[in-house]
């Protein structure tokens, strides 16, 4: 089944450079190499009727196959040590607790803004900067509760950060339902890796939600505020409600009265007062933000301003998710924290200086080139993948809104083992750990390992043709 199994430049998760299986991979490779095809292939089948079966779905928006898809699932466990995790940990709490203090920071004194730590016009011209947030005081100064943050393993096999996801992030429920699934599918191997447990996330998450209720609400009543069942997420949304027991509500089951977010039901109102919110900003309440929005709670911004409601995570704190922002998390570490970093940042153009946006209009062809407020896949340029055609329109993009665009080198993302097609090959893949903060951030040792499993694309998300498999923390 390694037949087609080709090493290259890229890091390999499984070999060596010599192709000899690293250690903590040992077992897994032994266990493939006296597993035949047919066998695989029917674990396959089992996973993938366990996935149907759970609704375990998400929504590709404007395909013409249909919206609504089974999650793509690899059967084979990415591996990775303990140590490497506990690396990760470290640097995840660092960074997550860095960017909580910018966030009080520029809605407040602005002292990092006034000591030139980053440039006042990067902050003010992003439009998830808040201004309506000035002066707001969020509970317990918590602004990032829940952050899923995307990691890449560079070629000499430390791991860098790929940017932040701190407004909605998604994608935690696959990483469940593929340890859920991985359990039954390879249960004496799960067991003999003697894999760190990640069941207890959503019980993690309810005790980071209340922790952020107000002080004078001793048994809270939390709500997990979705779009509704159009969302590319939903099943995600229902999925984690169930998971924490807490209601799962749209904006047209709130209403608030004096200051006060209420929840209609059966047997009349009652208080809210953590709001889990996967409504973007702009649609939270149209008295503050979008007029025209029918997802949020008219009356929600007032509430959460006079401190009778908590948001997680807090609004505004998209200025700490915009990719250019990501280039001076570095400095905003140091700056905070007086500690340098743990983990390293991919190395990042930023297109509104005049020297380096000239340098990336002549490389367009060897380049990543991100909208800073895309997510999703969406707003990218591949250089090396891209056609003259596509260059030359994100030429004339960059030079009519340079502040909209980033440019990173592209990098050879490591490969992990995939079975595809009844064979076992490499593709390209990334990690996103979620990261809980309630005052002290927390993570559960795993993630979700995204797959690009087209051969040769390094684009790994759901929507653009990427899949996940799960991912497995051991210790030797």
């Amino acid at each position: 089944m390694f037949t087609r199994y080709q090493l290259d430049g890229a890091y390999d998760e499984m070999f060596k450079p010599d192709a000899t299986p690293r250690t903590h991979y040992e077992r897994l490779y032994q266990r493939l190499l006296r597993l035949p095809p047919d066998e695989l292939t029917r674990r396959e089948q089992a996973a993938e009727l366990s996935f149907l079966q759970q609704g375990i779905t998400f929504t590709v928006y404007g395909s013409e196959e249909g919206t609504e898809r089974i999650i793509p699932h690899d059967l084979l466990p990415r591996i990775v040590t303990g140590n490497e995790w506990d690396t990760i940990e470290r640097g995840l709490a660092q960074r997550i607790t860095a960017l909580n203090l910018f966030l009080k920071d520029i809605y407040h004194e602005a002292r990092c803004l006034a000591a030139g730590v980053l440039p006042r016009e990067l902050i003010y011209t992003c439009r998830h900067f808040r201004r309506e947030m000035r002066g707001v005081n969020v509970p317990r100064d918590i602004y990032i509760s829940v952050v899923g943050t995307d990691l890449i393993r560079l070629p000499d096999g430390r791991f860098a950060v790929l940017e932040d996801n701190l407004r909605v992030p998604s994608g935690v429920s696959y990483m469940l339902a593929n340890r859920q699934v991985m359990r039954h599918v390879f249960p004496l191997m799960f067991r003999n890796y003697g894999v760190r447990p990640i069941d207890h996330y959503g019980q993690a998450l309810l005790q980071t939600l209340r922790a952020l209720a107000p002080s004078q609400r001793p048994n809270p009543t939390i709500v997990l505020l979705t779009p509704g069942v159009f969302n590319s997420a939903y099943y995600e949304h229902t999925f984690l409600a169930r998971q924490m027991g807490i209601e799962l509500v749209e904006g047209r089951d709130l209403l608030v009265h004096d200051q006060v977010v209420y929840m209609r039901t059966t047997a009349g109102l009652q208080r809210v007062d953590v709001i889990y919110r996967r409504v973007d900003d702009d649609f939270l309440d149209p008295l503050a933000f979008r007029a025209d929005s029918t997802l949020g709670v008219a009356g929600l911004f007032n509430a959460y301003r006079a401190g009778n409601v908590a948001l997680a995570n807090a609004i505004g704190t998209g200025v700490a998710d915009d990719k250019a922002l990501y280039a001076y998390v570095p400095a905003i570490i140091r700056y905070f924290l007086d500690e340098e970093p743990i983990l390293p940042n991919v190395e990042t153009f930023l297109l509104t200086d005049e020297t380096q946006r000239q340098y990336v209009l002549e490389h367009l062809d060897e380049l990543v080139v991100k909208a800073v407020g895309e997510s999703g896949g969406y707003g990218m340029l591949i250089g090396p993948h891209s056609t003259r055609a596509e260059q030359e329109e994100f030429r004339a993009r960059i030079m009519e809104q340079p502040r909209n665009y980033i440019a990173q080198p592209t990098l050879a993302l490591s490969r992990a083992p995939c079975f595809i097609d009844g064979q076992i090959e490499p593709r390209h893949i990334d990690l996103r750990p979620y990261i809980l903060y309630s005052g002290e951030a927390k993570l559960v040792p795993g993630g979700l390992t995204r797959v690009a499993l087209t051969r040769g694309s390094l684009v790994v998300n759901s929507s653009q043709g990427g899949g996940s498999k799960d991912t497995w923390v051991v210790d030797p």
